[in-house]
């Protein structure tokens, strides 16, 4: 079967593009079907994510011509696509799709994000989801994300295929022992990943006179880093060391205690995966699809959105039970191996495109 992917990969570096590489690098895929691959991003950097720039027009223009010339010629039985859930990129996503579905080539939509319900109740939007949708196939990455496009989609015509990440041989936690317990934040400086609620976190914990160190990680991204700093003078127990890759990243993951992700806009992030594969016990919210990845109490706890004073009480309560954290490090990597390493997904991803091929 010939299937056309029309998908992100970096640059820029976030969860859709790490995925769309996986599938392009993917044995597994490439050898079960006859692939074809369209980079979909018009952004190179994550600061062009989200403006209005001539030169994106003009990489739109090169996507829509690269898909039209292999709709034609290559003729491929399906088409793989991540679609943007909402806004303007929906708004060139939606014209890109509605081309190939014009050639009467079917379409799986493979969701990394959500929005559709904030959307739904505008007329162009809702009519757009009603071109765009019908007679198509769906992946989600979570069944606690598919009320976001329940108005437009039939559970029968969903499936679900968690991520993953590749199970490399990582150092465990093999910190010195100390009585400093040692905190994480991983992400993008963005303010919906809830890089304030941290702070304010550490105050509280800095109040009851906790021995710890939070360290932060990450490139900008709506936070500026001399915002971030602005508010750092407020307590001297938080460090922000900017954007780390490779080895440096193995080396902040080895010396943690806690991972800390208290966002209140994610679908799966991937970076609970890669804390998880470090023996990590998580302390996340209730968002999207983390219900799937962190086990309430047993590989981590997650708390209400928006919610300091619970997320520090959880904080607290590790911070002063260490072998809790080991039991609850060790229980997760257990988790991450049995559900989430890169074989896994990419047999996922095989096995449902097989159905939707044969059963086309």
């Amino acid at each position: 079967m010939k299937i056309l992917f029309v998908l992100h990969c970096p640059p820029p570096v976030h969860g859709s593009s790490i995925v769309g590489l996986q599938i392009k690098e993917s044995k597994i895929i490439n050898e079960a079907f006859s692939c074809k691959y369209i980079n979909l991003g018009t952004s190179k950097t994550i600061e062009e994510i989200g403006k209005k720039r001539v030169v994106k027009f003009f990489r739109y223009l090169a996507i829509l011509f690269q898909i039209f010339w292999n709709v034609i010629l290559n003729r491929p039985d399906l088409c793989y696509f991540s679609i943007t859930a909402k806004d303007f990129p929906f708004y060139k996503d939606a014209s890109l799709a509605l081309l190939v579905k014009a050639f009467g080539i079917r379409i799986i939509y493979h969701f990394h994000n959500k929005g559709v319900s904030l959307r739904k109740d505008k007329y162009v939007d809702d009519l757009l989801y009603r071109l765009t949708f019908k007679n198509s196939i769906f992946i989600l990455l979570s069944k606690y994300l598919y009320p976001d496009i329940q108005k437009y989609v039939i559970k029968e015509h969903v499936y679900y295929c968690p991520n993953g990440m590749p199970d490399e041989n990582v150092i465990c936690n093999k910190k010195d022992e100390s009585n400093v317990v040692e905190l994480l934040f991983l992400s993008t400086l963005m303010e919906s990943k809830g890089i304030f609620v941290l702070l304010e976190v550490c105050r509280i914990l800095q109040q009851k006179n906790l021995v710890f160190n939070c360290t932060i990680v990450g490139g900008t991204g709506d936070v500026s880093e001399q915002l971030l700093r602005s508010k750092l003078y407020e307590t001297d127990l938080v460090n922000y060391v900017g954007e780390k890759n490779g080895k440096e990243k193995e080396d902040v993951f080895a010396k943690t205690d806690i991972f800390i992700h208290p966002t209140f806009e994610d679908c799966f992030p991937l970076v609970l995966l890669e804390a998880m594969q470090h023996s990590l016990p998580v302390v996340s919210t209730f968002e999207g699809g983390i219900i799937d990845i962190v086990e309430n109490g047993k590989t981590g706890y997650l708390v209400p959105q928006k919610d300091p004073e619970a997320l520090a009480e959880k904080l607290e309560y590790l911070i002063r039970n260490p072998d809790l954290r080991k039991q609850m490090g060790s229980a997760g990597r257990l988790k991450f191996e049995r559900e989430f390493t890169l074989e896994k997904f990419e047999l996922r991803l095989k096995e449902i495109l097989q159905k939707v091929t044969e059963n086309k």
